[in-house]
């Protein structure tokens, strides 16, 4: 089976549809009319920016202002195929393990499903690829959990393409590549840093939260923990260097010592089409990487004391999903506070790490009611106030 047999063109709910990554999953339709047909749209807010998309792309449903119960509804549905998920927060957690298990493939820029939920979300994509492995031929691409849990982070895009034909055997370790972000070299004193100079993005043209997050380094741990439940990997396998030309976007080395990875322009549009075309290739709207005017690749260490939201992140992986949940609304509330002003900018992973160590040592392994209830109750307890530890 492919996705292409079941409907053709590929019938395509989009949840999120007006932000950043959503936006820019619309251009990667546009450029392909005869691929895909957007039969659901779904947005949080912005109605005008969902009443045009819905004018140029005609889906059977548009919703504004949906809530889990709605987007779980609107990823099931029966001429729905595949799912792109383009919200932030942890309200696609529950739409997301729906759609797997009603056998949908899904495609995900929400870290949220995975930092919070991964313990719930990754054993519905190997049942799904073990179901398909034990009736498909020998080496059919949806005979791999990957495949029916696509991610659209340009990381985890990048390290997947390298594993296409691996053993995971084979892995020594994923190096995630990060940017660095705009104080990457300077001040050395971050407390006077305003938002304005945070979103200044030197290579990435993103939405605000994450363009935050990549000036913190936070975006880069929580790739990590996005890398423990995608790859099924030790975190001790994880790297992380930075790269500030974003023309290498991760790799992986392997036991002989080779080293693979995936360049490309820094455009979200290429990880999203490979996400909705996987295992095709096909022309994208973002333009092709120019080596010749990039001029020089550089590498370098994280700087952990300037960036401690990076160790932070990595830590609370490595302590299980309490943690992991609470360090992903605590990241949500910081950098609305840092962007409201009532956060300075070395305020981001001290919220952070106080919210890992109050709520990071729940019983048990949480099920999705547990964490939305985690995630309110962090985001109450820190939404104004000074950050205290724990």
């Amino acid at each position: 089976m492919s996705l292409r047999s079941t409907f053709d063109p590929t019938h395509v709910a989009l949840l999120g549809s007006t932000g950043s990554s959503g936006r820019q999953v619309v251009d990667v339709v546009e450029a392909h009319p005869d691929r895909f047909r957007v039969v659901a749209l779904a947005t949080g807010t912005d109605r005008a920016t969902l009443d045009e998309q819905a004018a140029r792309l005609r889906p059977v449903a548009a919703v504004v202002g949906a809530s889990d119960a709605a987007l779980e509804e609107l990823a099931t549905r029966d001429d729905v195929n595949l799912v792109v998920v383009a919200t932030g927060g942890i309200v696609s957690l529950r739409p997301v393990v729906a759609a797997l298990r009603a056998g949908k493939i899904v495609a995900t820029a929400n870290k949220e499903t995975l930092v919070a939920g991964g313990h719930l979300v990754m054993p519905e994509a190997r049942r799904l690829a073990e179901r398909h492995a034990a009736t498909a031929a020998t080496s059919d691409p949806l005979a791999s959990p990957l495949a029916w849990l696509r991610p659209i982070d340009s990381e985890h895009s990048a390290i997947w393409q390298c594993l296409v034909g691996e053993s995971m055997d084979a892995v020594q370790a994923l190096v995630l590549t990060a940017s660095g972000g705009p104080f990457l070299d300077g001040p050395q004193d971050l407390s006077a840093v305003t938002p304005d100079m945070a979103l200044r993005h030197p290579t990435w043209s993103m939405g605000r939260k994450i363009t935050i997050d990549s000036a913190t380094l936070a975006n880069k741990g929580l790739g990590v923990v996005e890398a423990h439940w995608l790859y099924d990997v030790d975190y001790d396998a994880i790297e992380v260097v930075i790269h500030p030309q974003s023309v290498v976007h991760s790799a992986v080395r392997f036991v002989d010592g080779s080293l693979k990875a995936q360049l490309g322009s820094p455009d979200m549009r290429l990880p999203i089409q490979y996400a909705m075309t996987y295992p095709d290739r096909s022309p994208s709207p973002a333009a092709p990487a120019d080596l010749i005017e990039a001029g020089r690749l550089d590498f370098r260490a994280p700087d952990l004391e300037r960036f401690p939201a990076l160790r932070i992140a990595r830590e609370a992986g490595i302590s299980g999903p309490w943690a992991s949940a609470a360090l992903i609304a605590a990241d949500d509330v910081a950098v609305s506070r840092y962007l409201d002003g009532t956060l300075d900018f070395p305020g981001i992973a001290r919220l952070l790490e106080a919210a890992v160590q109050r709520f990071g040592g729940g019983p048990g392994s949480p099920d999705v009611d547990a964490l939305v209830a985690l995630d309110a109750e962090v985001r109450a307890t820190y939404a104004s106030g000074p950050v205290v530890a724990a």
